[in-house]
């Protein structure tokens, strides 16, 4: 018995010693607390990163600059003339006109289209719009310059024909090459339906242009325009439309000119060899009555073209003309012209034109007309 005490003493003792060692060392004495102070400021947030990334030391990315950047192109159009001209014509060589184009969309609801024209005589806004194409009632309305929903090729720049000029009829009634273009609003709408697509637009213009001289402020052109569109087959459709203008002829208070136009255009692309292969046959029709101080002087004019692709870059095409002054007493200048296009890619044009007129009054003139086209940039469609 006295042994197990004495083995239950050791034990004990073996257990406890080391804890009682643990409590008979002097506590660690308290580090200072720092002394109180005025609060420190948090740190600054990081700098947002700006739209579409970083690009470097720029600090703007390709993305963020395309947003605030218009689509922009240049396009030159270089035209010569070979022959002789009696009265006039195309200078030998001439740097005819370069256009610059800025498009882009200006917010959900609007889109801005600025085209300028540099040319031997200055500078020009050929047009310059915003297009608001959700109108409520399905309309589409432009508001600024713009060249008027007349016909077919009024609405076109020089380097959309396909030929190196325009028309005798444009010249001679529709305002040559300046056209039918002024200050004005334009509303359109589509009305689709089993059988055509239909488009009617009316517009109302300042009425001071090539064709109207609009002398007070209330002297206003305007202009209506209807067309059809139907696709006959895969490959080929057919485009209608009639249209008529109407403003101050300027030859004094009162007096009126009025110009009615029909056209047509039928179009022939096979689908399966659709860039070796493309016709379009297309004819304007215009007729102008001019109010003068003592009668009213009647005109009237038309062309018509066809254009064929025989080959992957290779266009040619025939056209005819016949129209008269537009206050001539009698007669009618006549044209007739050939044209081969080629085309190295899309940013590029070679044309050559053999041109013949017989004009009403004077000798007949036979020229050959040459022409390089050439564009940069990013450049939008054009009316179809």
């Amino acid at each position: 018995m006295r042994r197990l005490i004495h083995v239950f003493v050791a034990v004990s003792l073996a257990v406890v010693s080391p804890v009682l060692a643990r409590a008979q060392e002097p506590a660690p004495s308290p580090s200072p607390s720092p002394a109180a102070g005025p609060a420190l400021p948090p740190p600054p947030a990081p700098a947002p990163e700006p739209p579409g990334g970083s690009s470097g030391s720029g600090g703007v990315g390709p993305a963020s600059s395309k947003v605030f950047n218009p689509d922009m192109a240049v396009i030159g159009d270089f035209v010569g003339a070979i022959g002789k001209s009696p009265g006039g014509g195309e200078p030998s060589l001439e740097m005819h006109e370069v256009e610059a184009s800025f498009q882009a969309i200006v917010d959900p609801y609007a889109r801005a289209d600025f085209f300028l024209a540099f040319n031997p005589e200055g500078v020009e806004i050929e047009e310059a719009f915003i297009t608001f194409p959700t109108l409520p009632g399905g309309l589409l309305m432009k508001v600024g310059k713009l060249r008027a929903a007349f016909g077919k090729v009024n609405t076109l720049h020089n380097h959309t024909l396909p030929w190196t000029d325009r028309p005798l009829m444009i010249q001679n009634l529709v305002g040559g090459e300046e056209g039918l273009g002024d200050a004005g609003i334009s509303l359109s709408r589509l009305f689709p339906n089993r059988y055509v697509f239909l488009e009617a637009t009316g517009e109302v213009y300042r009425g001071q242009n090539e064709v109207f001289k609009g002398e007070d402020r209330g002297d206003l052109a305007y202009l209506g325009r209807l067309r059809a569109y139907r696709d006959l087959t895969e490959s080929s459709n057919l485009d209608l439309g009639g249209s008529f203008a109407s403003g101050a002829s300027g030859e004094g208070p009162g007096l009126k000119r009025l110009l009615i136009g029909v056209d047509a255009t039928f179009r022939y692309r096979p689908l399966r060899r659709a860039i070796y292969r493309r016709f379009l046959a297309r004819t304007e029709l215009v007729w102008s009555r001019m109010e003068g101080q003592d009668r009213k002087h009647d005109a009237f004019g038309m062309y018509a073209s066809a254009e064929y692709q025989f080959a992957r870059r290779w266009f040619t095409g025939v056209r005819y003309d016949r129209s008269r002054q537009a206050v001539a007493p009698s007669g009618s200048d006549t044209g007739t012209s050939l044209t081969l296009t080629y085309w190295p890619s899309e940013f590029s044009q070679i044309r050559g034109q053999y041109r013949r007129t017989g004009p009403a009054a004077g000798e007949a003139r036979n020229e050959v007309l040459f022409q390089f086209l050439f564009s940069i940039g990013a450049h939008g469609a054009h009316v179809f």
